[in-house]
């Protein structure tokens, strides 16, 4: 799987995700071998390695700056949305690298979609409580046939890349729901624990792309 975005195994770096939004730097000058810490974001301007996050439902937001070339993976389920993982890898790049918003380009992957993201009340209540507008929780969750709520990461993830200043052109979201299709992509929700996991990956440029 490295090979396919050009590094070895050894420098394809990840984390130990715990369903948050805490920050990992794997840029140069790291220690060496990497300890995969405990986070949800990795961000790195090391074009000699790629980074990643795994997920089976969870929603993958992979970040690019056109200007510089460093990049930013997060991992954002529910608990990692209600965090602002997204916009956390933003004002990662922001904060280490230098990125302006507007020169970055960002992706939202396969994960569990508006059709199949049922949850219990608690989970609309956690996005109030973490600061979430009713605005915002009104377009992130619908209601399903048997009145429980469901909720789009698709469209949470990308407001909140846009919240974070990135433009609306610049965000991309592949909408393609793990569980409806369980057949090809892996889905926590349609295997539970014999389910396996897909990894989004993303290398930083030595270049900014032309």
């Amino acid at each position: 799987m490295a090979g396919l975005i050009g590094v070895g195994a050894e420098r394809l770096l990840l984390v130990r995700q715990v369903h948050g939004a805490a920050v990992a730097i794997a840029g140069r000058g790291r220690p060496d071998p990497w300890s995969r810490p405990e986070a949800d974001v990795i961000a790195s301007d090391d074009a000699s390695s790629a980074i990643g996050v795994r997920m089976a439902d969870c929603a993958p937001v992979l970040v690019a700056d056109r200007r510089t070339g460093v990049a930013a993976a997060a991992h954002a389920g529910w608990r990692g949305t209600v965090q602002r993982a997204a916009a956390t890898a933003v004002e990662a790049l922001r904060a280490r690298f230098g990125s302006h918003p507007s020169d970055l380009v960002a992706a939202v992957g396969p994960c569990l979609g508006p059709c199949c993201g049922e949850v219990g009340p608690e989970v609309v209540q956690a996005f109030i409580d973490a600061g979430h507008s009713r605005a915002s929780v009104g377009r992130w969750f619908s209601t399903g046939p048997a009145g429980r709520p469901y909720v789009d990461l698709w469209r949470a993830n990308a407001d909140q890349l846009e919240a974070a200043g990135i433009p609306g052109q610049h965000i991309h979201v592949a909408r393609l729901c793990t569980k409806t299709h369980a057949d090809v992509l892996h889905s926590y929700r349609a295997a539970g624990e014999e389910s396996g996991r897909m990894v989004a990956i993303i290398r930083p440029r030595s270049k900014p792309l032309g």
